[in-house]
């Protein structure tokens, strides 16, 4: 009887540890020309826990309309476990993407505000965005600039309004009044704790409504039993 006392009493606090756990997840994006880098850290535990992904090729595929991104796949504290794949994306997927969405929002009761209770928890730090931009003539290069911070103020504003802003932004734009050019670099930080998430999962069923749709894109086609799909 003891044992068994023991063994729940474990169990009980490792729920609650891992309930308690902050994840963060670091954000590091690069445009350059033509050129696209996209870094997606997460991390938890002080970093024995680790997952990064990281996909230095984004471009369009030459013979086909389609987005073609390399994936490269790290695991572990020292990042000893590699995957690398490459996926693309066409608009069967976009199309895909957006059923899906429509099946959430026509049968989870009340799915804005279960978000919205969930990103209030959300923390975002350290954001850095800086742009460069220029299409070779000045007036209409000042006019893009302009138009560049109404872009980057509104969507801090929004960011703001539905997460905990902790840290200050900091942003600049360097117009390039002599040569056409188009670099932005963006950084942050996302914090979130396991047990927010959990109970963002758990009111999503709750308030489901409905039968159980036939979702086509990964991870939500499984849920439907499809493992057909491969995007």
């Amino acid at each position: 009887m003891k044992w068994v006392l023991l063994a729940l009493l474990l169990l009980t606090v490792l729920i609650l540890i891992i309930l308690i756990t902050k994840v963060k997840i670091f954000i590091d994006y690069f445009h350059g020309n033509d050129n696209d880098h996209l870094k997606i850290t997460v991390k938890a535990w002080g970093g024995l826990i680790k997952y990064k992904v990281d996909i230095p090729v984004i471009k369009i595929d030459d013979n086909s309309p389609t987005i073609v991104a390399e994936q490269k796949i790290h695991t572990g504290p020292n990042e000893n476990m590699k995957q690398e794949k490459i996926s693309q994306v066409d608009k069967t997927d976009l199309l895909n993407s957006i059923n899906d969405f429509k099946h959430l929002v026509t049968h989870v009761a009340g799915l804005h505000k279960i978000i919205r209770g969930f990103l209030r928890k959300v923390t975002l730090r350290k954001i850095e965005w800086h742009t460069m931009v220029g299409v070779g003539d000045a007036a209409a290069t000042g006019v893009i600039t302009g138009a560049f911070w109404a872009v980057k103020g509104g969507l801090i504003g929004v960011l703001s309004h539905y997460m905990k802003l902790k840290d200050m932004p900091v942003m600049s734009i360097t117009p390039s009044f002599q040569h056409a050019v188009s670099i932005t670099s963006f950084k942050c930080m996302i914090q979130v704790r396991v047990g927010h998430a959990i109970l963002a999962g758990i009111k999503l069923v709750k308030y489901w409504k409905g039968g159980w749709p036939q979702f086509k894109t990964k991870p939500l086609s499984v849920l439907s039993g499809d493992k057909t799909n491969t995007v």
